[in-house]
């Protein structure tokens, strides 16, 4: 597969965009990227139709990927502008939130880089 990753500004990290997505489906099924990138658009399209109907709260669980949620937040009565310290009122509103499958969430918790196995318990003092 040819990567296609482009770096936040800043931070090292590797963006992939929905179209990079489609081109890794279609590559690993062997479909035609045309197909492939119109059926993403479908879902996309569909998860995010969902989402936005949410009155006021809802769940889209998808099995050994994540759930997202739409959920209500508690309104602010006296919450402060930091930059001119005024008192302002902040209404309820409605975020988003992703919870990783146990699958996922135990790939993301691997250490990046093996343990100095002399000092297992302090990776950042060198070995004796």
């Amino acid at each position: 597969m040819r990567k296609e990753m482009r770096a936040m500004p800043g931070r090292g990290s590797q963006t992939y965009t929905k179209r990079d997505v489609a081109k890794y489906v279609a590559e690993t099924t062997g479909e035609n990227l045309r197909t492939v990138v119109q059926w993403v658009d479908h879902v996309i399209d569909g998860l995010r139709g969902i989402m936005m109907s949410a009155k006021p709260e809802l769940r889209i669980e998808i099995r050994d990927f994540g759930v997202f949620e739409v959920k209500r937040t508690r309104s602010k009565p006296k919450a402060r502008n930091p930059k001119s310290g005024e008192v302002i009122y902040v209404p309820a509103r409605r975020k988003t939130h992703f919870k990783p499958s146990k699958v996922l969430r135990k790939f993301l918790a691997q250490p990046l880089e093996p343990l100095d196995q002399s000092n297992p318990g302090r990776p950042d003092l060198p070995g004796k």
